[in-house]
């Protein structure tokens, strides 16, 4: 067996460091009052994360890449339909990849409707004043409601899966992402994870962040 790098540090130092923010975001926004400004500095910081991700799926690691999401309807029903034994996926298989996408793209709706929303009592959003009132109930509603439901239902079907692979397949999901090494039977390509790839992924969070920034002073400098 051999030992192959599939996730890149910063692939998995994105992993972990969304996987805090997204409790400390449900903790803040349940506690409510003043850990509402921690709730706003999170979502923010997701935000980054996010446009991080999405840069970095074309330049990061071989694994860590759009094109590894392997996700087409016809690839899916061929993973559910194959009467052979499977061959462990050394990235993410295509249910796993569809996954993923979807997880990015509902914590983007869930951030962007946050950035718009409006309690009406003491925390409004940094971009309330260039939407209409009808927009920023709606987002509101979606935001407290439906889109906070939906993320909690795809965590818990994460963590399902990930012991579903560990009791059922004997594949520790976990441990992958935390040492960034799996094993193969036969050769296959690393992914890049050195000193020139963490610099890259070093500029490509601080121009997320700028970014975000930029972003969330759109409202005060529209004032």
């Amino acid at each position: 067996m051999i030992q192959i790098r599939i996730w890149d540090w910063p692939t998995r130092i994105f992993h972990w460091t969304l996987a805090i923010l997204i409790v400390a975001l449900v903790i803040t926004g349940n506690v409510g009052g003043n850990a509402m400004v921690w709730h706003f500095r999170c979502g923010y910081a997701v935000l980054s994360l996010l446009i991080f991700r999405l840069i970095w799926g074309f330049c990061g690691g071989h694994w860590s890449r759009w094109r590894q999401l392997a996700c087409t309807p016809k690839l899916i029903r061929q993973y559910f339909k194959s009467s052979m034994p499977q061959t462990p996926f050394l990235g993410h298989n295509p249910l796993g990849s569809l996954a993923v996408i979807a997880m990015l793209a509902l914590l983007a709706v869930q951030v962007s409707t946050g950035l718009i929303s409006d309690d009406e009592i003491s925390n409004a959003g940094p971009l309330v004043s260039l939407v209409s009132g009808n927009s920023v109930s709606l987002a509101t509603s979606w935001h407290k409601g439906f889109g906070k439901t939906f993320i909690l239902l795809l965590v818990a079907v994460h963590l399902l899966a990930i012991l579903w692979y560990l009791l059922k397949k004997k594949q520790n999901l976990t441990l992958a992402m935390l040492k960034g090494d799996k094993t193969s039977a036969t050769p296959a390509h690393p992914s890049k994870d050195g000193p020139a790839n963490w610099l890259l992924a070093v500029l490509c969070i601080l121009v997320s962040a700028g970014l975000v920034y930029a972003l969330i002073n759109l409202g005060a400098t529209a004032v």
